[in-house]
């Protein structure tokens, strides 16, 4: 069972997506919230395994609060709710270490596909989006369309396999599955791809990787 929390000012929206979680077997809505300030507040009191959060809200808006969250409660993914007119909106989320985004016309089925996808560990990007924000990744690098530079010419050819795997949206299990060595061998190479690579989490890196090039 996911527990999920809703985290949005408009009431209708709300609602509308507690009907839909509603129907399924795996997931329960545990308590909604009307900006970031409450579900900060309903954190404390409520056993939350998945956030749905909205962006723009009045007291305090998602961004903010996704920053706040994910330094309290790391173990919590969260997922943006966004419009593709809030791609400054989208990057500052993801900085702050949200787990995705989704969009709010998202059907049933593909809200409830994206919400066991983050639950299971995986990063959920969307690829317009993700193209449109890429230029933001980084401290003073500059990766838009430079396809001259590579930008992963540090990394080994396992760290970047590794990257290549994180960048399809894969869990650290999944990578040892696939590449058959340990989970923690695997923890132990992305720590040191984001030093080289000067990222901060592992969706910086899966936005980043969606534009690179293929290994030598």
């Amino acid at each position: 069972m996911i527990r999920v929390l809703i985290v949005d000012d408009q009431s209708l929206i709300r609602e509308g997506l507690r009907m839909m979680l509603g129907i399924y077997d795996n997931i329960f809505v545990v308590d909604e919230a009307i900006n970031g300030k409450e579900a900060i507040e309903a954190l404390k009191y409520k056993e939350v395994d998945l956030i749905l959060m909205d962006i723009r809200m009045p007291i305090m808006n998602g961004v903010e609060a996704t920053k706040i969250i994910k330094e309290n409660y790391p173990d919590i993914k969260i997922l943006i709710l966004t419009t593709f007119n809030e791609d400054e909106y989208i990057f500052e989320g993801l900085k702050n270490g949200a787990d995705g985004y989704l969009l709010k016309d998202i059907s049933s089925q593909e809200l409830v596909g994206s919400i066991e996808t983050v639950y299971k560990g995986n990063v959920l990007l969307q690829p317009d989006v993700a193209k449109r924000i890429l230029g933001s990744i980084g401290n003073n690098r500059t990766i838009q369309n430079n396809r001259n530079e590579d930008i992963f010419k540090d990394l080994t050819k396992k760290e970047y396999e590794i990257s290549l795997l994180i960048g399809e949206g894969k869990s650290n299990k999944e990578i040892a599955k696939t590449l058959y060595i340990a989970e923690g061998t695997v923890k132990n190479h992305i720590t040191k791809i984001l030093d080289k690579l000067d990222l901060r989490d592992r969706t910086q890196l899966a936005l980043l990787i969606k534009d690179g090039k293929s290994y030598d």
